[in-house]
């Protein structure tokens, strides 16, 4: 192990270096697998030799780099990594993903990395993981399943992980403020105080993988949103990891509107079931229409969950099994829901599944 120390004399230099949020120093800190730290104009690197000199290199090159530009990108501090010998897995032609592995980055095949967590979180279904793994895998990704089935949970989870890891700059999280077939009339308070109900699904979710006081300053600092669906419109959303919760409950314009929000670098979620409709009477569902028009497209995951993943108290799979069996009889057959679907893969073409078939089933 061994140290080297670089000065710093004006603030905006270490800014420019450290990047937003300090993204930059969090990407060559997993690069080179060293910890860099600074105190009163100073940075120290520590780590084993080799990485160490190479870090320095790089912090000097990129210091130079800087006060010409007067500002660095992501492109900037990853070529400058690489020529002072930092090892970056970058897609060939055709590949299937566009992610950059670096040492630190999950592993497509790992647990998911949650430090806060107090406990390491991952699928404990086969269907869980073919949901992680297209997570991890595509840019867009469709989720459909029985309640208690983890859809909103792991997808947070995979949000918290890569905002940890330095992939996404911001998590978003959005759902639609449709009421459960009830209504709850004027809500008293503020914006906040009136949208609470409607988004508290994913607070919940969140409130389990981050700390409470952690998690207020990440909002308070706008790197995670949580945000009604309708709030949706006229943004562009750049290196954020975006769900939206319960899209069965969006309508086909809403579900268009969602999905063109997407910027570069950017990942989304979308998770509903269809049979837990609240839309008035003969509205198309989003989620249903959306799943009907982009099921072709190469790009995207497509997840069906079943009753068998469901993973919370014991009862919840009974009782969904129950309704199931009673819509079953009052229709005559089988439900949509219990029969296997052989299209229900998820594939990044039609030729080239990445997961057996599925069934499909109602959800969250």
């Amino acid at each position: 192990m061994t140290e080297a120390t670089l000065s710093i004399a004006h603030p905006e230099e270490l800014l420019a270096l450290f990047g937003p949020r300090d993204q930059h120093l969090r990407k060559l800190k997993r690069l080179f697998d060293v910890s860099i730290t600074h105190r009163s104009g100073r940075i120290k690197i520590s780590g084993p030799d080799d990485a160490v000199d190479a870090a320095a290199r790089t912090l000097e090159h990129l210091r130079r780099l800087s006060r010409r530009k007067g500002t660095l990108s992501t492109t900037d501090v990853e070529s400058a990594a690489t020529e002072h010998g930092a090892q970056i897995e970058r897609p060939t032609a055709g590949a299937e993903t566009t992610s950059i592995t670096t040492p630190g980055t999950p592993r497509p095949d790992g647990p998911i990395d949650i430090p806060q967590a107090g406990r390491r979180i991952q699928p404990r279904t086969p269907g869980q993981q073919r949901y992680v793994d297209a997570i991890r895998r595509f840019d867009l990704t469709f989720a459909t399943g029985p309640a208690g089935c983890g859809k909103t949970y792991l997808a947070v989870a995979m949000a918290v992980e890569a905002l940890k890891a330095g992939q996404v700059r911001k998590i978003v999280l959005v759902r639609p403020a449709v009421e459960a077939g009830e209504s709850l009339g004027f809500l008293p308070g503020d914006l906040r105080a009136k949208l609470n109900p409607y988004l508290r699904p994913l607070m919940d979710a969140l409130g389990e993988m981050v700390d409470f006081d952690q998690s207020r300053n990440l909002m308070e600092q706008d790197v995670i949103e949580i945000i009604p669906l309708a709030y949706m419109r006229g943004r562009t959303l750049n290196d954020a990891f975006i769900i939206l919760d319960e899209a069965q409950n969006t309508t086909i314009a809403q579900m268009k509107m969602f999905l063109t929000r997407m910027g570069e670098r950017s990942k989304m979620v979308v998770s509903g079931d269809a049979t837990q409709l609240d839309l008035p009477r003969g509205v198309t569902s989003g989620l249903r229409d959306a799943l009907r028009r982009l099921s072709r497209i190469g790009d995207i995951g497509i997840v069906r969950l079943t009753g068998d993943d469901i993973v919370r108290h014991r009862l919840v799979q009974k009782i969904v099994e129950a309704y199931d069996a009673d819509r079953d009889s009052q229709h005559g057959g089988p439900s949509a829901s219990s029969v296997p679907a052989p299209s229900d893969v998820v594939t990044d073409s039609d030729t080239n599944p990445i997961a057996g078939s599925v069934t499909d089933g109602p959800t969250i």
